[in-house]
């Protein structure tokens, strides 16, 4: 408990000392910066980020690399609505290390100097697709247990309504690149799965006022069967997903490592699913030129 608090207390004043950045984006001023790339990034709790977050992953964050606060983290100096170097945290208060972290990180130390990245992490441990749903997700929150509801709150209720908000704002500093897909655990055995998927991805890009197909969806596979994964079996779904969504690049989570829980990736698992997230994004940015 000693060794939390002094986390919090040091990614605290990590967050306070670096501040919220683009500041002209977070008083209305801001222009559209082409060369502003940002990232939706959505799922459960390996999205959100479930290992502990070690002293390595704190240091050396570049400020070409952004988070959009996407929830209140007064422990942490952060407020919804604003730009922040991307030290982790990325998702809510309290959470762990997530693909994202990586992905930004070698993003970043990949692409020209002048080229900035920014995420949004809208991810709620344990949930399934549905709450993605917005047609339905009031539903699916009404007849889930009392932990999941407690995470829903923290986005008024509503993560989809969140992640759309906030896109819509970053919208208005850069451009989105790409959406990034991690979840799946809790709808393993579920046929219908890729169609659901499907819907919110549509959902996204029509509340966006994108074009079908327009932006590339990266989904990463779950705990691999190498791996002792416990939904293994949801891979070979995952694997088929772009014969639903053409866009759709499957991220292979082959011999990344993963936690006891059979369910989890490790620190270092995340970093290496997060580079290869970003391996992903490089080749399709390098055939757009």
């Amino acid at each position: 408990m000693e060794v939390k608090r002094m986390f919090v207390t040091l990614t605290s004043l990590m967050a306070l000392s670096l501040g919220p950045v683009s500041a002209q984006a977070q008083t209305g001023t801001e222009k559209v910066n082409e060369k502003f790339h940002i990232y939706l990034c959505l799922g459960q709790s390996n999205m959100e980020g479930n290992a502990k977050i070690e002293a390595c992953d704190t240091v050396n964050v570049t400020p070409r690399f952004k988070v959009l606060q996407a929830v209140d983290c007064p422990d942490l100096g952060r407020e919804k609505g604003k730009w922040y170097t991307a030290v982790p945290p990325l998702a809510r208060c309290g959470t762990g290390l997530t693909p994202a972290d990586y992905f930004g990180r070698t993003l970043a130390d990949s692409l020209p100097a002048d080229v900035e990245i920014g995420v949004i992490n809208v991810a709620v441990g344990g949930c399934r697709i549905e709450l993605f749903d917005k047609d339905n997700y009031a539903s699916y929150v009404a007849g889930s247990p009392d932990w999941l509801k407690n995470m829903v709150a923290e986005y008024d209720g509503n993560p989809y309504a969140r992640l759309i908000e906030l896109a819509k704002q970053a919208s208005r500093c850069g451009v989105i690149k790409g959406i990034l897909l991690h979840q799946g655990e809790s709808n393993t055995g579920d046929p219908d799965w890729p169609m659901k998927v499907k819907k919110v991805y549509d959902n996204i890009l029509s509340d966006l006022g994108l074009q079908p197909n327009s932006l590339p969806l990266l989904v990463g596979e779950l705990v691999s069967e190498g791996q002792g994964g416990a939904c293994a079996s949801m891979n070979p779904v995952i694997q088929k997903l772009p014969e639903t969504i053409p866009v759709v690049h499957v991220v292979s989570s082959e011999g990344c490592e993963a936690v006891s829980d059979r369910l989890h990736f490790s620190a270092a698992g995340y970093r290496e699913l997060g580079k290869r997230y970003a391996l992903t994004m490089l080749e399709l940015l390098k055939k757009s030129k």
